[in-house]
């Protein structure tokens, strides 16, 4: 009998663009029970977390869409989508 050996690869769902995407490709923003949002970039935070796509057309449309604000129940200040479009930047010099 053989053993499928291969991980079994975590799915999460960007809430902007409704895709499944591996956990890696994905940022989780999470609001902690103070109310306070922040990007979470261990994912193991707690709190209510979103997974948004490390892309910065997803980060501009859960924007434009308020995603965020509705996924979290809370208003999102700017600069958490300020800090995402950096780490996205971020990212893709290093890769």
């Amino acid at each position: 009998m053989v053993v499928n050996q291969r991980k079994k690869v975590p799915l999460r769902k960007c809430v902007a663009t409704g895709e499944m995407m591996p956990k890696k490709q994905l940022v989780r923003i999470v609001r902690s029970k103070e109310g306070e949002v922040s990007v979470d970039l261990t994912g193991k935070k707690s709190g209510r977390g979103a997974y948004l796509s490390k892309d910065k057309e997803a980060v501009l449309l859960a924007k434009k869409k308020n995603t965020l604000a509705n996924h979290l129940e809370v208003n999102i200040d700017d600069s958490i989508y300020d800090e995402l479009l950096q780490l996205i930047e971020k990212e893709k010099r290093h890769s």
